[in-house]
């Protein structure tokens, strides 16, 4: 098992290896404050490692009770984490008491925001069974859920108490969902290592699965110590999630997956770059071929316009500009703040 500890706000680990979920209660056991939890998971997870946590928990002195959602990106939204505020209330859960994600990026986007709100603040687990989540979504502290405007507009800052990644779990995913977490195992490498890059642009990823995950979260790691609330380096890890999220609203959350949106957003951001001459040419093809050998997508249907429109209202936008994370070159990500007219002569050709 590889441990990375994270020095944020408040410090935690990320443990990955195999077979570790069956070790959760044992490792929660003398972080958590009280002996009270509440698994929140989806009904396609829970049903394959639910009760198998949930054993490991009460092995170790816990009382548990079970919120299980629709899965699916629209079930990030506030209709459900009302439900779940009010399993909360209904289970008496205190300010001590604590709650465990165990699932992909919605879960636990969605666990950690209530977890950051309910009460103003309780206690929270990651346990990431996606390959998307392992390698990103868990770690950092970034909680949040969707409303009509846009992904992700309404969320909070929200340190885990641990990460614990059981690679074992991604056994189980299909090659779809698997694709869907290599588009952000390749923005790590476009944004920050080369040799990542390469590694994944060979093809080899089962033999060197560990190994990707582990980098990753080293990676962001470092990006969030220096900058735990994106308002700096953070900003990199956007790269691909401006024209990335557009996509996904266009298609109201239920089209294309997050991953695989990402992964055009970053070919269809690096190579309107290229054409405007921001950078040079090449880095595109390149990342085409990446994205292929993976199966991910590197086109979209969505008019220019609507790309633009969705993109103008996401996050990283501040008043007239818009914060653009564009490669030079592979391994190597700049924000670049642009005025939101020219971005949208960027964009709309």
């Amino acid at each position: 098992m590889k441990t990375i500890h994270i020095e944020a706000s408040e410090p935690y680990n990320v443990l990955i290896g195999s077979g570790i979920l069956d070790k959760s209660g044992e490792i929660v056991s003398g972080l958590l404050k009280s002996k009270h939890t509440v698994i929140v998971s989806d009904d396609n997870v829970y049903p394959l490692y639910g009760k198998r946590l949930e054993k490991s928990l009460i092995e170790n002195g816990f009382s548990v009770d079970s919120f299980v959602f629709p899965h699916g990106e629209e079930s990030k939204s506030h209709k459900t984490l009302i439900e779940l505020y009010n399993f909360l209330a209904e289970k008496n859960i205190t300010r001590s008491d604590s709650l465990i994600a165990l699932g992909g990026g919605v879960t636990g986007d969605l666990t950690g925001f209530a977890a950051a709100s309910f009460l103003r603040g309780i206690d929270y687990v990651q346990i990431p069974t996606s390959l998307l989540a392992q390698i990103d979504s868990s770690v950092g502290g970034k909680t949040a859920v969707d409303i009509a405007g846009g992904k992700n507009l309404v969320g909070a800052f929200k340190q885990p108490k641990v990460v614990i990644a059981d690679i074992d779990t991604l056994s189980t995913l299909s090659e779809d969902f698997f694709a869907d977490g290599m588009g952000e195992a390749v923005k790590y490498g476009m944004i920050y290592s080369r040799e990542l890059f390469d590694l994944i642009k060979s093809g080899k990823i089962k033999e060197n699965l560990q190994k990707i995950i582990e980098t990753c979260v080293d990676i962001k790691r470092e990006v969030v110590e220096n900058d735990e609330f994106d308002l700096g380096l953070r900003m990199i890890l956007n790269f691909g999630h401006t024209l990335g999220h557009s996509i996904e609203k266009y298609y109201n959350y239920n089209g294309i997956s997050h991953g695989k949106s990402v992964a055009t957003g970053m070919y269809l951001m690096t190579l309107a770059a290229e054409g405007k001459g921001i950078i040079e040419k090449n880095i595109s093809d390149e990342l085409r071929e990446c994205l292929i050998v993976n199966n991910l997508p590197y086109e979209t249907e969505v008019p220019d316009k609507e790309l633009f429109n969705g993109a103008i209202n996401d996050k990283k936008r501040f008043s007239d500009n818009i914060n653009l994370i564009i490669c030079k070159e592979i391994g190597k990500a700049e924000i670049v703040k642009m005025p939101v007219s020219d971005f949208e002569k960027l964009i709309c050709n």
